[in-house]
């Protein structure tokens, strides 16, 4: 018996060869005018349905994304769901709920049209596929069957152990590879339970030239690991799948983390093996964080702002940590958007040139800066909407208050809103009712931090003086001039100029006597504009926190 007849007994119901996969799943075509420059670019967002999403899920499918769509090329989803101990009910639909919420559009894939001529993009769905390229291999000697229980495996790992070998499943450790076909089929034929293995054909003596688009030229030993292909089930490891799938979806740019840099060798020898060109790899430091004076890696069980709830139930905007991820992905994007405020995402012209090998760091201070620009950005109405959606969720005593005066609501998020500098104030929705409170009564509270200056009298009198007077049909102007005037009544210096001059001829001075105001009308000593804040509360209101019995 040859290897050709024990691929039939193994895979009896495959029909399919990689040459009629080619024909299926031919080359993509793309428009000549809709690249960049250069090549389109095909990548991939390939998650396991484990249900966490995290921030380096967000990060690397943004990247993908980018790297498609400004190139004119196509970005899919595609779920590795090979592991079915792990998979979480209502993961897939979790997945597709980020990329929305996070606007990171989808050409084709898992969860859309399942027309599409490069599907299924499930990979279990994907089994025959995957069992064709096996067939493939076995036939040319290139795979074998596979016997040994998970007790011989320990036992290898120990031998390994004690004899200080390089622990896997190879050379002399591989004890099924020399079976001869006939009685690997007697074996099976016996139904006795086997995985598929790679018959390497690597040299760990001779070396590998590659070159990783953000690490640039790599060098590594050959694979000699006889790797499991398909498990006892039929479905695929990770390694074959992904060099399967990647080959026929068309995929020109994988993203990915550098922890599969150790498994490049493998995929790099089945595609040679398969007599396919491999796809460019770029593969990305961690996200790392500063602990003390050390680096390291975001932990999903030490760093809770790892998870992407932490953003939502804090309430940060999706626009503002898509922002944020886009520095830390390319290194010229803060310059860009310095130059550039008021355009669009999509429009920056993000390259792998610009990702950082070492590990991007992440900053809460830094997403908080972006974020107060983000939002800065904003319109009321796109400030309020987004807002009261959050609050609907997680605060549901100030979704109410915003509920009940939509129009009262926006006119708030409207002061300082707009020109060259506007006001950063928010960073996040979570800081909104802090910031909105002295705006409704049931959140307002006084506070008696007037300037040290001025005695409980003197801030009587001045406050009452005001409200005496006060219109709220006044522009910005017209109303300075009166806190002015009021300077002027009880002994202050009316102009900042003239106390700057001589401090020691005055009691006090005029931003005294605004400050008092503001304390007295928003219970703190720093608000948006006050002339603004007196309008919208309305003369009734200020007279009442004017005016203390």
């Amino acid at each position: 018996m040859d290897c050709t007849a024990l691929a039939g007994i193994l895979f009896p119901q495959i029909q399919d060869t990689p040459e009629i996969l080619e024909a299926r799943f031919p080359p993509r075509a793309f428009p000549r005018e809709a690249l960049s420059g250069g090549e389109a670019a095909v990548t991939r967002f390939a998650p396991s349905p484990t249900g966490f999403l995290h921030l380096g899920n967000l990060y690397g499918a943004l990247a993908d994304e980018r790297l498609a769509h400004r190139s004119g090329g196509v970005f899919y989803l595609r779920i590795e769901d090979t592991d079915q101990k792990r998979e979480v009910p209502g993961a897939v639909e979790k997945i597709l709920e980020m990329l929305n919420e996070f606007d990171i559009p989808l050409d084709e894939g898992a969860g859309l049209d399942p027309a599409s001529l490069y599907g299924p993009y499930y990979q279990r769905r994907r089994a025959e596929i995957y069992q064709a390229c096996a067939k493939w291999l076995t036939a040319r000697g290139l795979a074998y069957p596979c016997f040994c229980s998970e007790d011989e495996l320990n036992a290898i790992r120990g031998q390994q152990a004690a004899g200080k070998a390089n622990p896997g499943y190879y050379g002399a450790w591989a004890v099924h590879r020399e079976l001869s076909p006939a009685e690997a089929a007697r074996r099976v034929s016996e139904g006795a339970p086997y995985v598929l293995r790679l018959r390497s054909p690597g040299d760990p003596g001779k070396r590998v030239k590659f070159t990783d688009l953000g690490r640039g030229a790599l060098d590594f030993p050959e694979n000699d690991q006889d790797v499991v292909l398909l498990k006892s089930d039929g479905i695929p490891t990770y390694h074959f799948a992904h060099v399967v799938d990647d080959h026929f979806m068309r995929t020109t740019h994988v993203v990915r983390g550098d922890e599969w840099l150790a498994t490049l060798p493998v995929h790099l020898q089945l595609f040679s093996l398969m007599g396919w060109k491999p796809p460019k790899y770029l593969h990305t430091a961690p996200l790392m964080k500063q602990d003390g004076a050390s680096k390291r890696k975001l932990s999903k069980r030490k760093d809770p702002e790892l998870s992407l709830d932490f953003y939502r139930e804090r309430g940060y905007c999706a626009a503002a940590l898509k922002e944020y991820l886009m520095t830390l992905l390319n290194s010229n994007f803060e310059e860009w958007r310095a130059a550039n405020p008021g355009a669009p995402l999509a429009d920056f012209p993000f390259s792998v040139k610009k990702m950082s090998a070492s590990g991007a760091l992440f900053d809460l201070d830094k997403l908080n800066d972006v974020s107060r620009g983000v939002i800065a950005r904003m319109t009321a109405g796109e400030v309020y909407g987004l807002l009261s959606a959050w609050a609907g969720r997680y605060d549901p005593e100030f979704s109410a208050l915003l509920a009940r005066g939509p129009a009262y609501a926006e006119a708030i998020l409207a002061i300082g809103r707009g020109g060259p500098k506007p006001r950063k104030d928010l960073a996040a929705w979570s800081e909104a009712k802090a910031y909105m409170s002295f705006f409704y009564d049931e959140l307002f509270t006084p506070s008696g931090a007037y300037p040290p200056n001025m005695d409980e009298q003197t801030v009587r009198g001045t406050l009452a003086r005001f409200a005496g007077g006060y219109d709220p049909t006044e522009d910005n102007a017209a109303w300075f001039e009166r806190v002015k005037a009021l300077a002027a009544e009880i002994g202050f210096a009316a102009n900042m100029k003239d106390y700057k001059q001589n401090p020691d001829a005055w009691p006090g001075h005029v931003g005294d006597v605004s400050m008092a105001l503001r304390v007295a009308v928003t219970g703190r000593r720093e608000s948006p504009d006050l002339c603004e804040v007196m309008r919208l509360l309305g003369k009734e209101r200020v007279r009442r926190r004017l005016v203390r019995d």
